[in-house]
């Protein structure tokens, strides 16, 4: 239960980019609230790497470490649960939670991320971001030189073989069905001694998340370490379209240069209005959006000084 009601700011999501934006607030003594559901989407995930000081950390502990620093700031405060409703008022916001709060405020952050749709293959979701990952930079270093698949097809395939390529030569690509790719590309893996595979993986064996064989539809497997996936998302909330937010062609949440989203005093950071997924870029965007809600709450504040001002002189 949070005691004031009314905030200047209010950031959905508290993981890496709504806990940056709201270091960026609290410096600037912005009175904020961080609304989050504790459930980020890489839970799973033993480590996070590629990111300076905090490489090979468990990405639970750089998130308790960044809300405890996040927290020290006295104006900005943390509440644990879900949003549920947003609605436009007449000069900001007004949010609703599941567990029945309502609170106002005049700019809105939403750091919700987004939501992998994990495909029907037996053993996928346990073994997502352990063994089973999306990206070569945040995980191909420890993945190197194994025995690696590619879970894709068309110009996401082409694209993730040129990267892992680069970390391991023994890679076969699986596309689930019939391939889906060009003369070059074909030619391009006949080159670097990629595999092909149009037939369906089933099953996943796995140990804890660590990936051990594929089982295919016709009965067949193959031992492998490690499979990349390039898996659709939806956004994690639907409240930045429910008040109006356009989404890109890819979609993401549509952003201008400074997070800021379609809809005058919301803007937008993180995984959910970007392809670059990693903990470093959505601690970034997270930074940037909330020193771009200050400069526009103090553009606005500083607007109407001169207008008294300049109204009691008269």
């Amino acid at each position: 239960m949070t005691a004031s009601k009314n905030f200047e700011v209010i950031i959905i999501g508290g993981s890496y980019a709504g806990l940056s934006a709201a270091m960026a607030l609290g410096r600037s003594l912005r009175n904020a609230l961080i609304i989050d559901s504790g459930l980020p989407c890489n839970r799973q995930t033993p480590h996070s790497h590629n990111f300076l000081t905090q490489d090979g950390e468990q990405p639970a502990v750089i998130a308790a470490k960044a809300k405890a620093e996040v927290l020290k700031y006295s104006t900005v405060r943390f509440l644990t649960g879900t949003a549920s409703a947003a609605t436009k008022t007449g000069d900001g916001f007004t949010v609703t939670t599941v567990e029945g709060e309502t609170f106002q405020t005049k700019k809105l952050i939403f750091a919700t991320g987004i939501k992998d749709l994990m495909p029907n293959i037996k053993g996928f979701a346990e073994c997502w971001g352990i063994s089973v990952v999306h990206c070569p930079y945040c995980h191909g270093y420890e993945l190197k030189g194994q025995k690696t698949g590619i879970l894709a097809n068309g110009a996401r395939a082409v694209h993730l073989a040129s990267l892992v390529y680069n970390l391991t030569k023994d890679l076969t690509v699986f596309t689930m069905g019939k391939g889906d790719f060009t003369a070059n590309d074909l030619e391009k893996f006949k080159t670097h001694n990629i595999q092909i595979v149009e037939t369906v993986i089933s099953e996943i064996q796995h140990e804890n998340g660590q990936l051990s064989t594929l089982i295919f539809d016709d009965g067949s497997s193959i031992n492998y370490d490690a499979l990349y996936a390039a898996v659709p998302f939806i956004q994690h909330s639907d409240l930045p379209q429910s008040l109006g937010c356009e989404l890109t062609e890819q979609g993401y949440i549509s952003i201008d240069n400074f997070q800021s989203t379609t809809v005058k005093g919301i803007y937008a950071c993180g995984d959910n209005c970007g392809m670059m997924r990693a903990v470093a870029n959505s601690v970034y965007t997270g930074n940037f959006a909330g020193a771009m809600v200050n400069k526009e709450l103090c553009d606005q504040t500083y607007a109407v000084s001169a207008i008294a001002a300049k109204t009691s002189n008269s």
